[in-house]
């Protein structure tokens, strides 16, 4: 059954949340140059061949519904800033996943991230009625870590040896969740975190 109804779009004061395409993906693949973004991601997206078959990837997990892919646009600008999906659509179990969030270094630490986060936990909890969504990431990678539990998720653990990556190095995994019953909670801290770095920018 689908559940994400296509197309699907998400749009805020600083980004639009649009549903990926071919279309974005040389300005996708441009961005994705800068090697600053891949430092503790388990790909280099910096590599073109790499960065196509994510995205192609990314497509056909859409097609199928596992994956919600979207293309992260500044809507001051109108360019093409970064990546996320919705991801591990389980209908049955009213569960999610955000996550494969990518961004250039130029809009990081500004609110853009939070203000993606906002958008897309609000679809998720108050549209689609997700009774849990969850976001993980690698358990080196402490700038995402620490992103994440500032927008309030809940550190669950780590899962050890969870999957490989791409060089063929084990990567462990650092889980964690928002629950529907926190969600109101969660989503007024995330709207002041927003505020505040909009304001000092």
């Amino acid at each position: 059954m689908e559940w994400i109804g296509h197309p699907l779009v998400l749009s805020g004061s600083k980004v639009s949340l649009q549903p990926l395409k071919p279309e974005h993906f040389p300005a996708l693949i441009r961005a994705a140059q800068n090697t600053r973004i891949w430092e503790q991601y388990g790909r280099n997206g910096a590599d073109i061949s790499i960065m196509q078959t994510f995205l192609d990837d990314a497509l056909a997990l859409r097609i199928i519904q596992q994956h919600y892919p979207f293309t992260i646009i500044n809507t001051i600008s109108g360019e093409i800033i970064g990546t996320t999906r919705i991801a591990y659509i389980d209908y049955s179990n009213k569960t999610l996943e955000i996550g494969w969030t990518w961004y250039v270094p130029e809009v990081w630490g500004k609110g853009y991230n939070e203000e993606c986060k906002l958008l897309l936990l609000t679809h998720c909890f108050e549209k689609l009625g997700a009774i849990r969504t969850q976001l993980k990431t690698r358990d080196t990678n402490l700038r995402s870590r620490n992103s994440i539990q500032r927008i309030g998720a809940t550190f669950e653990g780590i899962l050890r040896n969870h999957m490989l990556n791409e060089d063929g190095s084990i990567r462990n995994t650092a889980m964690f969740s928002i629950t529907q019953e926190e969600w109101p909670v969660r989503k007024e801290k995330l709207k002041d975190m927003m505020n505040e770095k909009y304001a000092r920018l």
